[in-house]
């Protein structure tokens, strides 16, 4: 569609933003009515300000796709992590971590990778370190997530707030039924999601890959 959707997680801010913009320059013409350089240049700052957080906040329509043999790409970004590493809040053993890197410029809205139930949520306070730092995945403010297929087979999705992220809104609930590909929840201002699995998963992505929600696939489940 021609018309961007917007997301209702930025409803609010778009139009706080709006407003604070707007006020500035009407502020501004009202101690300074001569127009000069530096009112132009305001004006063009402040129109490409608005149009980036309209655009952080646009929630385009993705086609469903599903496939319950495999693990889809819970957000839009660059692969920045793909290793063995033990997972000490919930699993407490070894597990395989890929790790998804969203810029600025990236859809921040976050889906189900696997459908199944929410066997676990817990929303954690925390600090705002960059999104790739490696403690991010500790300290930073983020959700966790297990998700139960109906094999058994468990995986485990976080979302990581980054450096200005402020919040992260997150609609699973424990006990929910949830289905691949529907939506997980947002994260407001750069931020990161991180996926556990199975050791036995087949990875089927690179480091420094470019990923996109349900239609890269992350992983495939053993037989």
């Amino acid at each position: 569609s021609f018309i961007m959707r917007i997301h209702k997680e930025g409803f609010k801010i778009i139009f706080i933003v709006f407003v604070v913009l707007l006020l500035s320059l009407v502020f501004i013409n009202y101690y300074n009515p001569s127009q000069t350089l530096v009112h132009y240049f305001l004006y063009v700052s402040s129109f490409f300000f608005f149009v980036f957080i309209v655009r952080f906040f646009r929630n385009p329509y993705r086609e469903l796709m599903m496939d319950e043999k495999v693990i889809f790409s819970p957000a839009d970004g660059k692969v920045v992590v793909i290793e063995e590493t033990f997972e000490s809040e919930y699993f407490k053993d070894n597990r395989l971590q890929v790790s998804i890197f969203m810029s600025p410029v990236n859809v921040h809205k976050n889906w189900y990778p696997i459908s199944g139930i929410v066997e676990f949520y817990k929303h954690h306070s925390g600090r705002f370190l960059v999104a790739w730092h490696p403690k991010s995945s500790d300290l930073n403010e983020r959700t966790t997530v297990v998700i139960r297929k109906d094999d058994g087979t468990k995986i485990l999705v976080r979302q990581i707030a980054g450096a200005v992220a402020q919040r992260i809104s997150c609609y699973a609930k424990t006990a929910k039924t949830v289905t691949q590909g529907h939506e997980l929840g947002f994260i407001k201002f750069g931020s990161r999601v991180d996926l556990f699995l199975p050791l036995s998963t087949k990875i089927l992505v690179t480091k420094g890959q470019k990923v996109t929600r349900n239609s890269t696939i992350i992983g495939e489940f053993s037989s």
